[in-house]
């Protein structure tokens, strides 16, 4: 970071990435990439993406390009809000262009499908020396976006690196905290998207309330045990990046992987499902990385399993949520649903 104020380079325009640029605009510089000439000719004269976010405005300040060497040459911090198969991709075509050991903030909630590895382990291979973190929360997007209050977790691996980034993503409405917790507050964003599938299995079934907050607690046990296993904090699982974000994808009518879930239990094929948005549910491909994740660690993860097992092995979703009346529960803290 330099003393003046910093110039920040989103790399995505999907709605996430749209909604954290126009965040950052009120703050500071802030130029967003993505690749539609079209949509970017549409947020630089109407301040809006037509193709994500068509309902709200955006900040008047942001500016939109579609030339990736345009947006990361004069960044001071580099925000990347590409779906996680990609990311990997347009780091290596925009590493020469990025200043040396500016910050690297990754928005994406997901697992790179082959290696397993963690947004901030991908960006670490392709920008060594870089500080790299993630931002992750309960943030509903278009929510954000038409200005209901939230907050995040802002997590680095030096705190005062977070600290300093603070205010630029920082608003009245859009309340950012600080962690030195990288890998508890990425591997919950990841993870919560499994289980918010499994949640959408229920309520496309009609299973009801209490069957949905018996999934979101042991989702939560799951998901705790896996990223403790990995190297998170355990007060972080408890947090806004553990607790409140899995509550809110698991609940809410604009969560993508609820839905996915949703619809599947209404019978919908899962290509189908994928087919109509124009949004990515990283839960679908992060399924299986999870699970190879916690088979190497001897982490028992029965909720994911069984979405894995639906999602990529063709179990019917019935015979899901049939398994919760069959097996015997265990004590509380054990590896059974």
């Amino acid at each position: 970071m330099t003393a003046r104020t910093p110039t920040i380079a989103v790399l995505g325009g999907g709605t996430w990435g749209t909604t954290v640029a126009s965040i950052a605009a009120r703050n500071t510089r802030t130029v967003l990439w993505l690749r539609d000439p079209a949509i970017v000719r549409q947020i630089n004269e109407n301040h809006r993406n037509p193709r994500y976010l068509p309902e709200f405005a955006l900040c008047p300040a942001l500016r939109a390009t579609a030339d990736l060497a345009e947006a990361v040459d004069d960044a001071d911090v580099l925000i990347a809000a590409v779906p996680s198969p990609f990311l990997r991709g347009v780091l290596e075509l925009s590493a020469d262009r990025v200043r040396p050991l500016i910050p690297v903030v990754s928005l994406v909630k997901g697992l790179e499908p082959n290696s397993r590895k963690r947004m901030t382990e991908v960006i670490g291979e392709v920008l060594p020396g870089h500080p790299a973190g993630v931002l992750s929360g309960p943030n509903i997007a278009r929510e954000i976006a038409q200005g209901y209050a939230a907050a995040a977790t802002l997590a680095m691996p030096h705190h005062h690196t977070a600290q300093a980034l603070q205010p630029v993503l920082n608003t009245s409405r859009y309340r950012v905290y600080t962690s030195d917790d990288v890998i508890g507050v990425e591997v919950a964003g990841a993870l919560k998207n499994v289980f918010a599938i499994a949640v959408g299995f229920g309520d496309g079934l009609g299973a009801g309330d209490n069957t949905r907050a018996m999934v979101i607690t042991r989702s939560l046990h799951e998901l705790t045990r896996l990223g403790t296993a990995a190297g998170g904090r355990p007060e972080t699982f408890a947090g806004l990046a553990g607790m409140g974000d899995l509550i809110v994808t698991c609940v809410s009518p604009h969560s993508r992987n609820r839905r996915v879930g949703y619809e599947l239990g209404r019978g919908r094929p899962l290509a189908e499902i994928l087919a109509s948005t124009n949004q990515v549910a990283e839960g679908v491909r992060t399924t299986a990385a999870v699970l190879k994740l916690a088979a190497e660690r001897g982490i028992e993860m029965p909720i994911a399993r069984e979405v894995d097992a639906v999602l990529n092995h063709g179990q019917p979703i019935e015979q899901t949520y049939r398994g919760l009346l069959r097996v015997m529960p265990g004590h509380e803290s054990g590896d059974t649903w």
